[in-house]
């Protein structure tokens, strides 16, 4: 696998802080802020991502050094991995990621599942 870039919207970014957060900036770059078009519900104490539409999601850009690594234990967090049953709430996909330096195809795991009954997050930005 040659350079991978990762999107995180909600636990996964550094200012989450959780120990997932924490994980993830100690074996990949941050490169910075970064959106993708879409829309943001709670779906918990978690976001999910539905891709799509005019509306941006708020996120951070991350440039991973280990690939098949990184990817593997983050497909175990979010319940998407071959250990896990299907359907899965979230999935894996190359989506068009928006940086201060352009656009960039980046790994991110969107909601698999229906959206109806959650609250969509205004402004498409977890933290905030």
């Amino acid at each position: 696998m040659s350079e991978a870039w990762l999107f995180v919207y909600g636990t996964l970014r550094p200012d989450h802080g959780g120990m997932v957060a924490r994980r993830l900036e100690r074996e990949a770059t941050l490169v910075g802020p970064a959106s993708v078009d879409g829309v943001l519900y709670r779906i918990a104490d978690y976001p999910g991502l539905v891709p799509g539409g005019t509306a941006k999601v708020v996120g951070d850009l991350y440039r991973l050094s280990d690939p098949v690594r990184t990817l593997a234990w983050l497909d175990d967090y979010e319940e998407c991995s071959p250990a896990f049953p299907q359907p899965w709430e979230f999935r894996r996909v190359l989506i068009a990621v928006a940086t201060r330096e352009g656009m960039v195809d980046a790994w991110t795991y969107l909601y698999a599942r229906n959206v109806a009954t959650f609250q969509r997050i205004e402004g498409g930005d977890f933290l905030a």
